[in-house]
């Protein structure tokens, strides 16, 4: 990697965690401030929640077609603004038409804003530094969350909406310095596309770019691979797993609390420590192992329902559950999004990033609703069965994914070192056979 790439990088990442920063004042406190401190109701807070995966899915099929186009800083920048514009438009809001329209807002920004990034990031690291950069990536954004999510609670006060407002205000300031702090990046090298200027064939080109995605078998197998990812983790956190642990584990919603910080806790202080042991493994195998730890982690939170008796014994089974899944996604960030990387052509990062970005919405849609539905029944043995049955789908669907990728995309590290040292044994070669031929005179 040059030193440009390094420095363009670290901005990238910097901005990044600033906006994550920004994240952790409002996300925690969301749902009570629609409800509670705007008395808008629980029905207006869901709809709010809803409209920011709706918004979603609606920009991303095509924000990838215009990062390509484009360039992914401008896309960043835009994203940044529309982003910091709901913010402040939610923190203002008093009517429910207010508050749907500044999450929309919201919503679409930061869902544009996430591709771009990704791809900024693609540009600036090599495929020997990629699983470290992403890895970065997601350790700064947990640890802005954290920090933003603890001291909006110490700032926050749900008698005085006021204090809701400059909560909203430090994320869309931070929104801003995201798209400031972006727009200074040099990126090292830009991808020529031609036809830049739009034409008459826009919509048959983008059309012809998700034909190429979905022809690519083995991005539509990880695509597969990681709706079940998200739907078994990510999409339960606030769901069903919330329930299972209040009304099955009976843990009150301070201990709830302790395990999502156990969470935190885990990514933050493991990522790195998990990163040397995984960046040299087959990417494959390490998310087959991700499926088997999160099997345990449902296993253990299964056990923790049936001994609520065992107050002790059950609080801890949840917390290590929440902490293994923090183990698991420690994994995967230096994993999943350098192999989305490595699949794409060159011409087609910013596709391929919204497009797997896309699958995490549509996850995150998905699980909420389906594990709330189930919580909401009572099922709560089928909801655990169900997610183990996921977990163990996730190492075996990555196996399969396996054998339909290159050595150098599943294994770019080792591939690296094997493609140095072939040119060295050559040249050694080359240099007996000389050492043999008759010197002419």
């Amino acid at each position: 990697m040059t030193t440009a790439m390094g420095a363009a990088l670290r901005r990238i990442q910097l901005g990044n965690a600033l906006s994550a920063f920004g994240n952790g004042f409002t996300i925690p406190f969301l749902f009570i401030y629609v409800s509670q401190v705007r008395n808008l109701g629980a029905s207006t807070a869901g709809v709010v929640l809803a409209t920011f995966a709706v918004a979603a899915l609606v920009v991303l099929p095509f924000t990838g077609r215009v990062i390509d186009r484009r360039g992914p800083l401008p896309v960043a920048v835009v994203g940044g603004v529309v982003a910091a514009m709901g913010s402040m438009g939610l923190g203002l809001a008093d009517s429910k038409v207010l508050v749907v329209a500044a999450a929309a807002a919201l919503g679409s920004g930061m869902a544009v804003i996430q591709p771009s990034l990704a791809t900024m990031i693609v540009w600036c690291s090599t495929t020997a530094t990629r699983s470290r950069a992403f890895a970065m990536q997601f350790f700064m954004n947990n640890l802005g969350l954290g920090i933003g999510g603890l001291l909006g609670g110490q700032l926050v006060d749900t008698s005085d909406p006021s204090s809701f407002v400059r909560l909203f205000a430090i994320e869309s300031v931070m929104f801003l310095v995201l798209g400031a702090t972006v727009a200074t990046v040099r990126l090292p090298k830009v991808p020529r596309v031609d036809d830049a200027v739009p034409t008459g064939r826009d919509e048959q080109d983008a059309a012809g770019g998700w034909r190429a995605l979905l022809a690519d078998r083995a991005m539509v197998q990880l695509s597969v691979l990681g709706f079940v990812m998200f739907f078994a983790c990510y999409g339960q956190f606030e769901s069903g797993l919330a329930a299972f642990a209040v009304e099955v584990t009976r843990i009150s919603p301070a201990t709830l609390g302790m395990a999502l910080a156990a969470n935190t806790a885990a990514i933050v202080l493991a990522q790195f420590v998990v990163l040397k042991l995984v960046e040299r493994r087959r990417r494959s195998r390490v998310i087959a192992l991700v499926g088997l730890i999160w099997t345990v982690a449902w296993l253990a939170a299964g056990v923790s329902g049936l001994v609520p008796g065992v107050h002790g014994v059950a609080t801890a089974l949840l917390i290590s559950t929440y902490a293994l899944f923090g183990v698991g996604e420690s994994m995967l960030s230096p994993t999943l999004a350098p192999l989305v990387a490595d699949l794409a052509p060159a011409r087609m990062v910013g596709q391929y990033n919204s497009a797997f970005a896309l699958v995490k919405q549509l996850a995150l849609a998905i699980g909420p609703a389906a594990g709330g539905l189930i919580a909401g029944a009572g099922m709560f043995g089928v909801y655990i069965v169900m997610l183990v049955v996921c977990s163990l789908g996730i190492s075996v669907l990555a196996l399969r994914l396996g054998r339909r990728l290159t050595a150098a995309q599943d294994n770019p590290v080792r591939a690296a070192v094997v493609r140095r040292s072939v040119p060295a044994e050559s040249a050694e070669c080359a240099g007996s056979v000389d050492d043999r031929m008759p010197v002419s005179v």
